[in-house]
C-alpha cells in the first residue's frame, strides 16, 4: 500500500505529466502556425510521450490501490520567438520535471516501497533522455541562427521522429 505522502505526490505528478503534455503541444501548434512543420512534428511526439508518462503513473496508481485525481490544466504559453527559445524553455521545464521525479523517488526511499521506487527508475532515467535532446536541440539551433537554409535543413530532420508508445508500460489496466 502506498504512503498518503507518495499516493498524493503521485498524482501531483500526473497532473504535472498533463500539463507538460500541453505545453508540448501548444509549442507543436505554434511552430506549425509559422510554418515549421518539423518542429511542430517534433513537439507533438513529446505531447504524445507526456501523455503515455501520465498514464503509467495513473495505471501504476491503480495497481496500488491508489485513486487517480485529476485537476484541471492550468493555462500555458501560446508563442515563442523562435526554435531557440522553445527548446531552451523545454530544458528548463524538464530540469523542473527532473527535479519533480527525483522528490518522487525520495519519498518512495524513506518509505522503504521497493515497488514505487523500481517503478520510478524508469523515470529518472527518461528524464537524462529528455534533457539531454532538449541540449541537443538547443546546439542545433544555435549552430543554424541566422542561416534560413539551416533552419529548413533542421526542420526538415525533425520531421523525421517518430512516436514510439511505451506500450508495455501503458498496457497494464487499459
Amino acid at each position: 500500500m502506498l504512503s498518503q505522502k507518495l499516493h498524493e505526490a503521485l498524482n501531483a505528478q500526473i497532473n504535472a505529466e498533463m500539463w507538460s503534455a500541453y505545453l508540448y503541444l501548444s509549442m507543436s501548434m505554434d511552430a506549425e502556425a509559422k510554418g515549421l512543420k518539423g518542429i511542430a512534428n517534433w513537439f507533438y511526439v513529446q505531447f504524445r510521450e507526456e501523455q503515455d508518462h501520465a498514464r503509467i503513473l495513473m495505471n501504476y496508481l491503480l495497481s496500488r490501490e491508489g485513486r487517480v485525481t485529476l485537476r484541471p490544466i492550468e493555462a500555458v504559453r501560446t508563442e515563442w520567438a523562435s526554435p531557440l527559445e522553445m527548446f531552451q524553455d523545454t530544458l528548463k521545464h524538464e530540469k523542473e520535471v527532473t527535479e519533480m521525479i527525483n522528490r518522487l523517488a525520495s519519498i518512495a526511499a524513506e518509505d522503504h516501497d521497493y515497488a514505487s521506487s523500481n517503478m520510478l527508475i524508469w523515470f529518472v532515467n527518461e528524464q537524462v533522455e529528455e534533457e539531454e535532446a532538449a541540449r541537443e536541440k538547443i546546439a542545433a539551433c544555435e549552430a543554424v541562427d541566422g542561416n534560413k537554409f539551416g533552419l529548413y535543413m533542421l526542420d526538415k530532420e525533425l520531421a523525421s521522429r517518430t512516436y514510439a508508445q511505451a506500450a508495455q508500460l501503458i498496457s497494464s489496466n487499459d
